[in-house]
């Protein structure tokens, strides 16, 4: 028997599910499933760098759900092939095969998280909805892979005014992953070379290229990471 994924609600199960079913159209489409002590943090990687020259920004997505508190793992999996069990709304059936891709060998710090201000939400849509159109507006016809990369590294990797100079990817990989509904104050922390965007139902991570000079857009007041 195929090895599963077990939740403690079929509701648990489906969100996992529609968060593989989004990534499977960004980046290289691989979620990382990584779970202890309850918790199960997916992380997919809509935006990163392939090779020594590009220049686009490492993006990471992660949303946490509860899972069998006696679950450990820590693999990379095809998303596409993440399905949902027959026999029991609860569980989601694992591929047979992990991959290893560049982005799962790095992680952003688990702590010294500080408050750099926030972000509205709206901020982060339509900043997303810009870049998008502003891919599309440079894509020329019949693009091939090269250029495509090209065209989005110059777009989701330029630093914007409106996000406090992170890079525009972030915005992408909110709107993307469905991270965003609804009226919400991100709250932006930074800890090392990372910052992480939190919103109710998730997180965004970005680390590099370096930027100098990333400042708060809004002030919040602060509070625990």
């Amino acid at each position: 028997m195929s090895q599963r994924l077990l939740f403690p609600d079929a509701e648990a199960a489906a969100d996992a599910l529609t968060f593989a079913g989004r990534t499977a159209r960004l980046g290289d489409g691989g979620v990382r499933l990584q779970a202890a002590n309850g918790t199960l943090a997916i992380t997919s990687a809509p935006l990163a760098p392939r090779g020594l020259f590009d220049t686009t920004p490492t993006v990471l997505a992660l949303r946490a759900l509860p899972v069998d508190p006696e679950l450990v793992c820590d693999l990379v999996v095809d998303a596409t092939l993440l399905a949902a069990a027959s026999d029991d709304a609860r569980a989601v059936v694992l591929p047979e095969v992990a991959q290893s891709p560049a982005w799962a060998g790095i992680s952003p710090p688990r702590g010294g998280w500080e408050s750099v201000g926030g972000i509205a939400a709206s901020v982060l849509a339509s900043r997303a909805q810009y870049g998008i159109a502003a891919v599309a507006e440079a894509m020329p016809a019949d693009p091939g892979e090269d250029v495509v990369r090209t065209v989005r590294a110059s777009v989701w990797g330029a630093p914007d005014d409106a996000l406090g100079n992170l890079p525009l990817g972030a915005a992408f990989a909110a709107f993307a992953l469905g991270f965003i509904a609804g009226e919400e104050e991100a709250q932006v922390r930074r800890a090392a070379a990372w910052t992480r965007v939190t919103l109710r139902r998730g997180h965004v991570l970005v680390r590099g290229p370096v930027r100098a000079g990333l400042t708060p857009v809004r002030e919040t007041g602060g509070g625990p990471a």
